[in-house]
């Protein structure tokens, strides 16, 4: 385990979970009067990341507590920066791009970057799971809750 490197993507996520928070809030309300609009989703997402930021920091200052009352020293490992930042630039774009090119299109590469960023090859899989998980969550937001997500540019 790294703490140091914990640490720091806990700070860097937490700066983006409030531009998310931040951006959300500029895109356009329902044409329809439903009480849930588009920048629903994306606000519950940016409070989810600034409060998994919070408990990832605080979990890296107790951690690193037990190490020095126990006596042992941080294990050293070097940090993945290279998927680290290619997950930070894939959530910085689909931030920045989702009123534009709508959820569907903004959550499937975004999922489909995470998953080969994490696990490289196994395509099929990735692309069925990106497609079913974008598809369904827009259907269930938009069908079933009512509520209105950007769907496809038009």
């Amino acid at each position: 385990m790294n703490l140091k490197f914990d640490r720091m993507a806990s700070v860097v996520f937490l700066a983006l979970g409030i531009l998310v928070v931040i951006e959300s809030q500029k895109i356009s309300d329902s044409a329809y009067g439903s009480q849930i609009g588009p920048s629903t989703f994306p606000l519950g997402l940016g409070i989810i990341l600034i409060g998994l930021s919070v408990l990832l920091f605080i979990e890296t200052i107790r951690h690193k507590a037990t190490y020095k009352i126990v006596g042992e020293e941080e294990d050293i490992k070097s940090p993945n920066y290279k998927r680290f930042f290619i997950i930070f630039l894939a959530a910085l774009g689909y931030v920045l791009l989702l009123e534009k090119l709508g959820y569907l299109i903004t959550t499937f590469a975004f999922l489909l970057i995470g998953f080969q960023t994490l696990e490289r090859g196994k395509w099929i899989p990735s692309i069925i799971i990106a497609a079913a998980f974008s598809g369904i969550i827009y259907y269930g937001f938009v069908n079933v809750l009512g509520g209105s997500l950007p769907g496809l540019p038009i």
